[in-house]
């Protein structure tokens, strides 16, 4: 699953794609999913990711010192906007600590540690139009 951000005439698109079967690509944008036809078929991804892995553990030691991104995903527990982060990369949390609000149906939601360790990753900025289980930060 591959998750895109547009912006079309000044309007935000969030899609994701969910697979793709020959000419017919299931599609989810702003929380709405789509059968797109596609103009052309769309080789099977399986022969295509083979290389890349190979590829892999060539890069493998010069991304040893990669702990931004490692860990435990916190996602969006319904779709909404952002109208706060809380935290920075490398800081500290405790579980329970709140690291970004969310506005949902005119209410706002805490979004909340769910475990102790460091601030790998953001995936979020404020402003920004999430879907329900879409990650905002990374907990390493």
């Amino acid at each position: 699953m591959k998750a895109y951000k547009f912006k079309i005439g000044g309007n935000q698109y969030d899609v994701t794609v969910n697979g793709i079967e020959g000419k017919i690509a299931d599609v989810t944008v702003n929380g709405v999913n789509y059968q797109v036809e596609l103009e052309n078929e769309v080789p099977a991804a399986a022969p295509a990711a083979a290389p890349a892995a190979a590829a892999a553990p060539a890069a493998a030691p010069a991304a040893a010192p990669k702990p931004a991104g490692a860990g435990k995903k916190i996602g969006s527990p319904l779709p909404g906007v952002i109208i706060s982060v809380d935290v920075k990369e490398g800081q500290a949390v405790k579980r329970g600590q709140k690291v970004a609000v969310i506005e949902a149906m005119k209410m706002e939601n805490e979004i909340l540690a769910e475990c102790d360790g460091t601030i790998t990753a953001i995936h979020v900025s404020k402003g920004d139009s999430v879907l329900e289980g879409a990650d905002i930060v990374t907990i390493g």
